[in-house]
């Protein structure tokens, strides 16, 4: 037997498995969800044991544990693949909007319906099996080594020291990351670049107190228009971003890229339909596809000043606020756009207010080399698997732990999704296609015995 008809053969017992896995509500945000999610670890560590491999463990950390398992046994000769992904999930709030209450997985329509269905438990568990099916046919072809985080959906915060600790143990030559999405139903795509972050806040501040409109007005810089006016400045009417030295370090998209992106099967009408605005806008010489994965953004995500409420207060607001994100591209670094946007920031205020700037946190962006043996295993692989061509795409958030195995590891990652954009992550009736689950079973088998090839 091989493999592939192990697949098809125990099929049955796998969806059963992965009912058992998403019905632990394992939230890792919720206090009193802590040892639900220590539940989840444990589950997973006694499944791998049962599967085959013989290093299990459950790593404690000043937070939520982390799993880490591996086979080491193909020999010195063969490439090390680690696998990361997480098993815990977002919370489920607003409850009354789920179907099906989200901790009871429900089957309908060819999807499973529960939290952490696609994000990230359905898409770990797949590989999980497809690594079963190799130890229980034939040898791993490859060294394997597995880290599963129940610290994801909060930022990861114990996993940056926990690499860096265990640096040597995890060396591998690639990472692979099934948390991404397709590029659409039965369109296979591999993703080879994240735009990294820079979020800032502005603080305005004007008089030492909120004044009468009518008797003060005119007599002092009202810090919202003043605020409104720094806004204002850093973006032209093309849509490019106005800081000096802001694309300094920018790799802008290659002839051969923009001609990757033409072949994506994208409707701007239909995009703008959806979002049911008048028109598109963007950095001027770029499409829109390229906008949102390919190219630096700047947007103000929050803004708050003066009063709010129903009806009319005629008052000066002592002080306004901003949050602006700023989407980074490669080879950007996040601290040097900080430091950039602050300075432009301060020169640009009018000086009869004082302005405050603060880095609240950021993110380094992420671009894999296509060609790299990783990459390689990873598309013949999707390609066999769904019997076409994937496409090579860019997403335009971002995936921090990528930076991290960059940086610390010094190895590439490759992100193999197998969910899709519609599927409801961190929203209510979250889901996974059925079909997905399948083939990408099949794809993580044929992606582990090509990387051994």
């Amino acid at each position: 037997m091989n493999y592939t008809d192990y697949l098809d053969l125990h099929h049955g017992r796998f969806i059963l498995e992965l009912t058992e896995f998403l019905s632990i509500p394992s939230v890792s945000t919720a206090p009193e969800h802590a040892a639900d999610v220590r539940k989840c670890g444990e589950w997973l560590v006694n499944h791998l044991r049962k599967i085959g491999f013989e290093t299990v463990e459950l790593h404690e950390t000043p937070g939520h544990p982390i799993v880490y398992a591996e086979h080491c046994h193909a020999g010195p000769d063969k490439p090390t693949v680690l696998f990361y992904g997480h098993y815990d999930v977002q919370p489920v709030d607003p409850i009354e909007l789920w179907t099906n209450p989200p901790f009871e997985p429900t089957y309908r329509d060819g999807k499973v319906f529960a939290r952490g269905a696609t994000d990230d438990k359905g898409q770990v568990f797949l590989h999980i099996k497809a690594m079963e099916a190799l130890l229980a046919t034939t040898v791993l072809p490859v060294n394997v080594k597995i880290l599963i985080e129940g610290e994801e959906e909060i930022g990861s915060i114990n996993l940056t020291s926990y690499i860096e600790q265990n640096k040597e143990r995890l060396a591998c030559d690639t990472v692979v990351v099934s948390d991404t999405p397709l590029y659409g139903p039965g369109l296979p795509s591999l993703c080879y670049g994240l735009r990294g972050l820079c979020y800032m806040e502005i603080h305005v501040q004007g008089p030492n107190r909120d004044l009468h409109s009518g008797s003060y007005g005119g007599s002092i810089t009202n810090p919202a228009n003043a605020l409104c006016e720094i806004i204002s400045k850093l973006k032209d009417s093309h849509g490019r971003i106005a800081i000096p030295g802001f694309y300094d370090d920018v790799i802008d998209l290659s002839v051969e890229e923009r001609a990757e992106y033409a072949k994506l099967p994208f409707d701007a009408e239909a995009f703008k339909s959806g979002l049911d605005v008048p028109s598109l806008f963007g950095e001027e010489g770029y499409t829109t596809l390229e906008h949102i994965s390919g190219r630096p953004t700047l947007d103000v995500n929050g803004l708050h000043s003066g009063f709010t409420g129903i009806g009319a207060k005629t008052v000066l607001p002592a002080k306004a606020s901003a949050k602006v994100s700023m989407r980074l591209v490669a080879n950007q670094d996040t601290e040097d756009i900080a430091a950039k946007f602050t300075d432009f920031v301060h020169s640009i205020a009018p000086p009869s207010i004082k302005v405050d700037v603060v880095n609240l946190h950021g993110a380094n962006p992420v671009l894999v080399e296509r060609t790299g043996k990783g990459m390689h295993a990873a598309s013949k692989a999707l390609k066999d698997a769904y019997g076409k061509e994937p496409y090579f795409t860019r997403e335009g958030g971002s995936i921090p732990v990528c930076i991290i195995f960059d940086t610390i590891l010094k190895a590439p990652t490759v992100l193999m999704g197998f969910g899709l954009q519609d599927e409801n992550a961190h929203s209510p009736d979250e889901h996974f296609d059925l079909d997905n689950f399948t083939i990408g079973m099949k794809a993580a088998s044929l992606f582990y015995t090509y990387m051994g090839e």
